[in-house]
């Protein structure tokens, strides 16, 4: 286990945390792909740029990549050895953008790019809702299309928060 990708059902669902223990645990630099995605000021950085700041970090033998942006997931899959998917329910991941929100006022968190101040609004929670769903269905039927053309590459789907727990525990080191 050392080149992981770590995605979610959502935003809220805890992707950025989870990766940064798991990173911890097992002394592997994490990538937060919202660092490679925005610009200060909440501006979509070029997505040759985007492709560009992953395919560099893809290219190293140990790495961890938090983050969904279905774009570039192909690049990321194909080269992981281990994919995480996070699925706790819509109210726990609304709950947590809010909290994130209410917590980060005025501050642009470590796991965002530069300039980048929290924020939330009524799109992007419309967003959360519209896409919790047909997401969760969509990462079902990509996932095991994925341990299907590639039997060896493990892939841990956590849908609790004692499951997540357990998950960062038996991975210390």
């Amino acid at each position: 286990m050392e080149r992981i990708m770590v995605i979610g059902v959502s935003a809220g669902v805890g992707k950025s945390t989870f990766a940064r223990r798991l990173g911890d645990n097992l002394n592997i630099e994490v990538h937060h792909l919202d660092t490679f995605y925005w610009r200060p000021g909440w501006v979509e950085a070029p997505l040759e740029d985007f492709i560009s700041a992953q395919k560099e970090v893809v290219s190293h033998d140990k790495w961890i990549m938090e983050g969904n942006y279905s774009h570039s997931f192909n690049l990321r899959s194909e080269l992981a050895d281990t994919i995480i998917y996070l699925e706790l329910p819509l109210r726990v991941c609304l709950y947590r953008a809010i909290k994130r929100w209410l917590s980060n006022l005025g501050k642009t968190r470590p796991d965002m790019a530069k300039g980048c101040n929290e924020k939330l609004d009524w799109q992007f929670i419309k967003f959360i809702i519209s896409t919790y769903f047909p997401r969760k269905k969509e990462m079902k039927i990509k996932l095991a299309g994925l341990q299907k053309s590639d039997p060896e590459k493990v892939i841990v789907i956590l849908k609790s928060k004692p499951d997540i727990e357990g998950y960062l525990l038996s991975m210390k080191g």
